[in-house]
């Protein structure tokens, strides 16, 4: 495989699916940038979450079918991302997706090119963003914000993003690094 997988990684309202978004729409649209749309056993809430959705039965007949390149369980959720994947690293595609930081080594493991893109913010931007969603209490976001930990890249390529400022900052920033991935 010769393309590279960039594992976007942060914490919940630090802007990982706006930054990817913003990146869809400023990178060229020749096909060497394949975002992927991750499969989990939950509804997308709104217009904050790019994912497809199936039921967990479902989504345990598709890991039988081998219809992921990877899986796992976070939160009580079952998260997949489809194998075509595969084919687009083997082809030398950049691929990008949302990943939670547990399967960080599996990833690793997994495939021989990766990155990982760590996208943050402020802890008082974190917990406005939160707050803004109406999912969690006052209490559920100060011990959310409480429990972050660091990202453990290894000698993985590690890029730190800041998205506490203006969408465009950091969307460019993620964006220069996509580019600095093709050959």
């Amino acid at each position: 495989m010769t393309g590279i997988f960039v594992a976007v990684v942060g914490p919940s309202g630090a802007g990982k699916d706006t930054i990817i978004d913003y990146a869809r729409t400023h990178l060229p649209q020749d096909g060497n940038y394949h975002f992927v749309r991750r499969v989990v056993t939950r509804d997308a809430h709104g217009n904050t979450e790019d994912h497809d959705t199936l039921s967990e039965a479902d989504f345990l007949k598709a890991i039988e079918q081998s219809e992921f390149c990877m899986h796992w369980q976070a939160h009580g959720l079952y998260y997949g991302l489809p194998a075509s994947v595969e084919r687009v690293l083997e082809n030398g595609g950049v691929v990008i997706a949302n990943l939670s930081r547990k399967v960080l080594p599996q990833l690793a493991e997994r495939f021989p090119r990766v990155a990982i893109a760590h996208i943050t913010a402020s802890p008082a931007v974190l917990a406005q963003r939160l707050a803004s969603r109406g999912r969690e209490t006052p209490e559920s976001i100060a011990s959310r914000l409480q429990r972050q930990q660091p990202v453990e890249a290894g000698d993985l390529p590690l890029w730190t993003i800041d998205n506490s400022g203006e969408v465009s900052d950091a969307g460019d920033a993620f964006t220069a690094r996509l580019k600095a991935c093709q050959p």
